[in-house]
């Protein structure tokens, strides 16, 4: 079953029906699904299929070789061109007056065994292809290559793309629309424990319970889950290890580069560049309070879901999973998976005011929304937001999120609309999103005062349907 992907199909299909030479760049993380989506658009289209691997440049130029003269004349033609200019030449002259599609999988592995491949395409591009009906379609997993190597401007390819996509994992809408038995508590804790990776999406069967899936999952030895971040690790970086000492860092508390240097014993300077990296591959995220973009204010957060459980539930736990404890250890993290959830539930909470403010069913059309933190100068203590947009570039919308068992009471809204009061703006309004619902006195106090009361199961009704 293909799900979501919609406006990158839609998108993809206007290329290709243009008739004219194309050329897409699709780049995204590991396991997010860039390859389903090509296949997905591919079907019943005229495509030339290869995939670079990590090799020497004559074994990817005979694979490269093979998939062109498979597709023109079928599997038992097995000719390899003398080299990779030769070989791009005969794709201009096939697609010269036919609409052939070329993908292009895993690029950064081709461009690593033969490196002038970029400045072949660009002069391929420049001189032939654009006069022909070929859409070339270029992935690759390594972000940085990609968004440097690929997209930017020192790049021979620049500017000679029609359009780029960068595949992000699904969004909590999505991953609704994935799993059609769970209930939408259940599907929101498999969002939280797998960030919404389609590959790992895959991996949780919507018959069983929540309790089991994480089970079967994340603390059996044997999952493909199990020692997923580690392999991830190695795949992405040299010197995995300082890596997974600083992820562990964050996932226990530490957020402040200095902070995380300190733990790990590293300088600041090394880890700042570890942060950078990590930053780039999407597995951490750099932060900063909306309405300010102070460098000593920065915090770093792990932003992949499955990372941040991952490193918060299963290392200081091996002994017992080793041992198929998991009884036992499900008891000690079942606890924790509200506390968990908050930040969770913060990012399925913005993902909605998003859709609603895009459908313009909101009091303010907001240009920028996220978390804030800072000083309260009235009793004199630090204080944060869990969501604070921004309209006319000053704050117009204040949001708490509460993913707990208990409704929500009054003294939530108090303190929201207190410190909304802390901001010199125009507009004021207040939300509050709450997984249990809300006591009769919050419901009182936020008629009273203008706050807007949003239970989860009133959200995201349309996914649902």
């Amino acid at each position: 079953m293909f799900v979501g992907r919609q406006r990158e199909l839609e998108k993809l299909g206007e290329m290709y029906e243009s008739g004219r030479f194309e050329c897409a760049i699709i780049y995204g993380r590991r396991r997010v699904g860039k390859t389903t989506l090509i296949n997905e658009f591919v079907k019943d289209k005229k495509v030339i299929y290869f995939t670079g691997i990590e090799s020497s440049a004559g074994v990817n130029l005979e694979n490269l070789s093979r998939c062109i003269m498979e597709a023109q004349f079928g599997p038992k033609m097995d000719a390899v061109f003398t080299d990779f200019q030769t070989a791009l030449d005969y794709l201009h002259e096939i697609s010269a007056d036919e609409r052939i599609i070329m993908v292009i999988d895993e690029f950064p592995y081709l461009a690593a065994s033969y490196r002038a491949i970029s400045s072949l395409l660009q002069v391929q591009i420049d001189t032939k292809y654009k006069s022909g009906k070929l859409m070339l379609i270029l992935c690759g997993s390594s972000m940085s290559f990609m968004e440097n190597q690929v997209l930017g401007y020192k790049s021979p390819l620049y500017g000679r793309r029609t359009a780029q996509f960068k595949i992000l994992p699904f969004n909590f809408s999505e991953t609704l629309a994935y799993f059609r038995r769970f209930d939408k508590y259940d599907t929101a804790l498999m969002y939280g424990v797998t960030g919404g990776v389609p590959q790992y999406l895959e991996f949780i069967d919507d018959s069983l319970s929540a309790e089991t899936n994480i089970k079967r999952c994340f603390l059996d030895p044997n999952a493909f889950l199990y020692e997923e971040p580690t392999n991830l690790l190695k795949q992405e970086v040299r010197d995995p290890a300082y890596y997974n000492a600083i992820i562990r860092a964050i996932a226990k508390g530490a957020s402040r580069n200095s902070e995380i240097a300190s733990k790990t014993d590293m300088e600041t300077g090394a880890c700042a560049n570890y942060l950078k990296n990590l930053t780039d591959l999407g597995i951490v995220r750099r932060e900063t309070p909306m309405t300010e973009r102070s460098a000593r204010k920065a915090v770093y957060r792990i932003s992949d879901g499955m990372f941040r459980f991952w490193y918060r539930f299963v290392p200081d736990n091996t002994a017992l999973i080793a041992r198929g404890m998991t009884d036992v250890l499900w008891k000690r993290i079942a606890p924790q998976l509200p506390g968990f959830m908050g930040g969770v539930f913060e990012d399925i909470c913005k993902q909605w005011l998003w859709e609603e403010n895009a459908a313009g069913r909101l009091p303010v059309l907001f240009t920028d929304a996220g978390r804030w933190w800072g000083g309260d100068p009235i009793k004199k203590q630090e204080t944060e937001i869990d969501i604070l947009a921004v309209s006319d570039d000053e704050p117009a919308l204040f949001a708490e999120c509460k993913w707990t068992g208990e409704k929500v009471d009054a003294d939530t809204a108090e303190t929201l609309v207190y410190r909304g009061g802390l901001f010199n703006c125009t507009r004021r309004h207040f939300y509050i999103f709450s997984k249990a619902g809300f006591t009769q006195r919050c419901v009182r106090y936020a008629a009273a005062r203008g706050v807007n009361l949003i239970s989860f199961d009133s959200m995201f009704a349309q996914s649902t349907a």
